[in-house]
């Protein structure tokens, strides 16, 4: 008699999707709120723990079948890959010229879009996640305005808005940790 054996327990990507993209936010608005400048460290997190793992995180969740989390997980780290395209621009000196203030603000506005219908999809979960979305939509918004008139005031808000999504998503994160490994709610996450 044969008997199959039990399929291996899966973690939750969810925390290394946040954490991806908490930390990763967090280190962008630094610059963007005028307190760092624009470094490779930026540019190194964008691809590696904003893009690669957040890509890693979505497609796990894809294979567990949660599509609101694999949704955005893939697609948040595929805008932290093409934003580091937009900034190194590897295709200069062809036909293809860097992006100037306009081209950003659209590329941004329709982040803020997306998450913007993403945030609808939070409704049905726990009200640190509707933050993150919340704080995110205002976030691209705020980043699109800024790149659409120039003002760098309010890129500079944006980007202590930023950081506030970005701890928000990291905060969320370890709280979803600390309660798998304690069997018991230290962070709650309401």
């Amino acid at each position: 008699m044969s008997t199959t054996p039990p399929a291996p327990k899966v973690a939750n990507p969810g925390p290394l999707g946040l954490l991806g993209f908490g930390m990763t936010t967090v280190l962008l608005n630094l610059h963007n709120a005028n307190i760092i400048g624009l470094s490779i460290v930026i540019v190194a997190m964008g691809l590696a723990l904003g893009g690669a793992a957040q890509l890693v995180a979505g497609i796990t969740e894809l294979r567990l079948g949660n599509t609101f989390a694999g949704t955005a997980f893939t697609a948040y780290g595929f805008f932290w890959w093409s934003l580091v395209l937009i900034w190194a621009n590897p295709f200069q000196g062809g036909k293809i010229v860097a992006a100037d203030g306009t081209a950003v603000g659209y590329y941004l506005l329709l982040w803020g879009i997306f998450t913007l219908f993403m945030f609808f999809g939070t409704l049905t979960h726990n009200r640190i996640t509707q933050i993150v979305f919340g704080s995110l939509a205002a976030l691209f918004f705020l980043l699109a305005a800024g790149d659409f008139t120039g003002n760098k005031s309010i890129t500079v808000f944006a980007g202590y808005l930023g950081i506030f999504c970005g701890l928000s998503a990291m905060y969320s994160a370890v709280g979803q940790i600390v309660h798998e490994e304690h069997k018991k709610k230290f962070f709650p996450l309401i």
